[in-house]
């Protein structure tokens, strides 16, 4: 596939287009060859599902995008290109696209991702530093969301050594605001990860998505002090979804912020209380080189008689409530791509959403 100027004006297009989330859009690829023929197909995929084509990002828009991303001194790293971080690459939804500033060698390295509360204690903040210090002088790098607490305290401890900070807005939005000179400084000497164009202001939908990139970078998450239902849970969700390894440092029954972790550990998380407890746990599995997974997605030619009859035993099986992909695909008796396909332009018609694990509802 070609990956000229063109073609990646063609793919930020889809990316930056309605109802189109990872999912969709590596579908798209894999089924119609490059990003100009998906968006060709894109209405009439749309029509089969019953609805109206997603509005499509206009060409003049994305070049803009990509002139403020190289006025910033940033460049996109697109998902099949050498440099992505193939760990993040083994996910299902793995961003397309990222935008990154700073020192990229920093993704050749194992990486751990550390996370807690935003409100944390003054000694959690002070052992997180000092974790982060010791994870990173044995060599591997600290991945964060550079909110405040934990996450300001990890980037700390490993500015030195080896720092990533995810951001949930645009490369360039400094959020929180105390963090601009953090932020500056990890883009000179660590590494800046975004996933939202430049001058997006991170809104709450925006972080579950930066959360999944933390946890996808890491070989494992550490988890320092966190609230029951807190966002540092969801990061170690995606990390134990994704196979990978979630460890968490104990705290005081009586203080709610250690609940948490204290859950964590009862479920089953390795308890942390040294760096070489975190090096131990993630010790057998960053040895081995990681290839990016090639993605294909194939769909039988039908008859319009048969694809419609497919359409409807699939939409019968969906509703309100979150069903897996896998579930969908045993009671319908279809083959996989046939229902992959209908799923395809039901979310291209707007009438789908995607859920964390694989599962799918219609749209409320």
């Amino acid at each position: 596939m070609a990956e000229g100027p063109a073609d990646r004006i063609a793919r930020l297009r889809l990316i930056r287009s309605d109802n189109i989330g990872p999912v969709t859009y590596f579908q798209l690829l894999a089924r119609f060859g490059s990003a100009d023929a998906a968006i060709a197909a894109i209405p009439d995929l749309a029509a089969r599902g019953g609805g109206r084509a997603p509005r499509l990002v206009p060409r003049a828009l994305v070049e803009r995008e990509m002139e403020a991303v190289e006025r910033l001194g940033a460049r996109y790293l697109f998902l099949g290109q050498g440099l992505y971080p193939p760990l993040l690459a083994e996910l299902e939804t793995a961003p397309p696209a990222l935008i990154v500033k700073g020192d990229l060698g920093l993704l050749d390295r194992p990486a751990i991702a550390m996370v807690g509360a935003r409100n944390a204690s003054a000694a959690a903040c002070r052992f997180a530093r000092l974790l982060a210090h010791g994870i990173g002088e044995a060599g591997a790098v600290v991945v964060s969301g550079l909110a405040r607490g934990i996450d300001t305290a990890a980037h700390d401890g490993s500015i030195d050594t080896g720092t990533i900070a995810v951001i949930a807005g645009g490369i360039d939005i400094y959020y929180p605001p105390e963090n601009e000179e953090r932020q500056r400084a990890i883009a000179e000497r660590g590494l800046l990860v975004a996933e939202q164009p430049p001058g997006t202001e991170p809104r709450a939908r925006h972080f579950p998505y930066r959360n999944r990139i933390i946890a996808g970078l890491s070989h494992g998450t550490v988890v320092v002090e966190a609230a029951p239902r807190s966002g540092s849970l969801i990061t170690a969700r995606y990390a134990a979804e994704m196979g990978r390894d979630v460890m968490a440092v104990p705290g005081s029954p009586l203080d709610p912020r250690a609940q948490g972790c204290n859950q964590l550990i009862r479920e089953g998380a390795t308890l942390i209380q040294t760096a070489e407890d975190v090096l131990e746990a993630i010790r057998p599995f960053h040895l081995k080189p990681l290839a990016q997974p090639t993605r294909r997605f194939h769909a039988e030619a039908a008859s319009a008689d048969a694809e419609e009859a497919d359409r409807r035993t699939v939409l019968e099986l969906l509703g309100p409530t979150a069903v897996p992909v896998d579930e969908l695909i045993r009671q319908s008796g279809l083959v996989p791509a046939v229902v992959q396909t209908v799923l395809l332009e039901l979310e291209l018609a707007g009438r789908l959403d995607r859920h964390a694990g694989g599962k799918v509802s219609l749209t409320g």
